[in-house]
């Protein structure tokens, strides 16, 4: 990170069409470990004015009702029922389901490169910006479902600009707040509440001063929202749900695969690593990169890298990480309890910002600390 700088991060409320599609496949994955944790699911969604597609790979015990989930999933949101579902999905190709079974560990379904990262700026271990923005989505989102401000709907997005100097967050440069509303709310009004109710207690910690710029739907109404305005994609919110863009990225999506999918599973597994190694004192920053060949169980490599924060050489941490941690698709399924059906309740504002999901346990720190001390790795 450099020493002078501003960094942004951005967030999606749940009924933005992205999201929703991603809290679609996800729905569809929980009903399908509900009644087969060993199932194999890569289930991706497009909604669209007046149509949602669900498609994808599934080899489960049993198939559910995904029209059913598709509907419950979009009411639950806060959208109406004037949509067509269409699904089109098939078993899991023999060729990849031949690979995960070759090897007694279970290969990787794919190939690819997965990062973790966690450092100290704030009590969830990530950067500020990532937090903020999240914050204010949710808030957003409660605003709504309670009326605490009347009018909104279910889409809107987030953005806040945190200004750094010698590393450390000390003002924020600009936040940014697109929501949807009512067609005859009041654009002024709406600002002095989403200000009021969102955005100050949202940026407690680091309240905007005068110089601070703050837009509220910049680009004026918001009125057509959701996937009747904007076609939603599963995936296509990586950032969002990462690091924002302030940390590296594999490229891989993480909703609708099951924990076979290293994209998943090796994420939420470099995310582990990186928050213990921080909460354990042995870095003030940290990124840990897995990569995996598909087929193979064991990663093809593993990376540490302190951001010269490190209280030891990255060589002892990354010792210490794999005498520590099972590293291949089915250590890592069991460590993190990924054949149960957890992951439609972590989909939205942020995968690393829920304290109670697995992979933010800090429960390894103790142990990783002791390795590295003792030098018994």
């Amino acid at each position: 990170m450099k020493d002078n700088c501003i960094l942004t991060a951005e967030s999606v409320t749940e009924g933005h069409p992205d999201k929703l599609c991603d809290a679609i496949a996800d729905s569809v994955l929980d009903a399908c470990l509900k009644y087969d944790p060993a199932a194999r699911v890569a289930c991706e969604v497009m909604a669209t004015a007046g149509k949602i597609i669900v498609a994808g790979e599934i080899t489960a015990a049993e198939l559910p009702d995904i029209p059913a989930i598709v509907c419950r999933t979009v009411r639950e949101t806060g959208y109406g029922s004037d949509y067509e579902v269409e699904v089109i999905t098939h078993d899991q190709s023999g060729d990849i389901a031949g690979a995960v079974a070759q090897d007694a560990q279970m290969g990787a379904g794919d190939q690819g490169i997965m990062y973790g990262y966690a450092c100290r700026e704030t009590a969830e271990l990530l950067p500020l910006p990532v937090v903020l923005a999240h914050r204010l989505t949710l808030l957003l989102t409660n605003a709504r479902k309670t009326g605490t401000i009347l009018g909104l709907w279910p889409d809107g997005k987030a953005q806040v600009s945190v200004e750094y100097r010698e590393g450390k967050p000390c003002r924020i440069a600009a936040v940014v707040v697109s929501c949807q509303h009512d067609e005859d709310k009041d654009l002024d009004g709406l600002r002095r509440e989403i200000i009021q109710r969102i955005i100050v207690p949202g940026l407690r910690e680091l309240p905007p001063d005068p110089k601070t710029e703050v837009f509220v739907n910049p680009s004026g109404r918001f009125v057509l929202g959701g996937f009747e305005a904007d076609t939603g994609l599963t995936g296509r919110k990586l950032m969002a749900d990462t690091y924002g863009g302030l940390a590296p990225h594999g490229g891989g999506a993480l909703s609708g695969k099951d924990g076979s999918k290293v994209d998943r599973s090796g994420a939420y597994m470099a995310r582990y690593i990186a928050k213990n190694i921080v909460a354990a004192g042995l870095a003030e920053r940290c990124t840990v990169s897995l990569a995996y060949a598909i087929g193979r169980a064991e990663p093809v490599a593993v990376d540490i890298d302190a951001h010269q924060s490190g209280k030891y050489p990255e060589a002892v941490l990354e010792q210490a990480v794999r005498a520590v941690f099972d590293l291949t698709p089915a250590g890592m399924i069991s460590a993190l309890g990924l054949d149960r059906p957890i992951f439609a309740r972590f989909c939205n504002y942020g995968h690393f910002t829920h304290q109670d999901a697995p992979w933010e346990r800090t429960d390894r720190a103790a142990v990783l600390a002791d390795i590295c001390r003792d030098g018994t790795a």
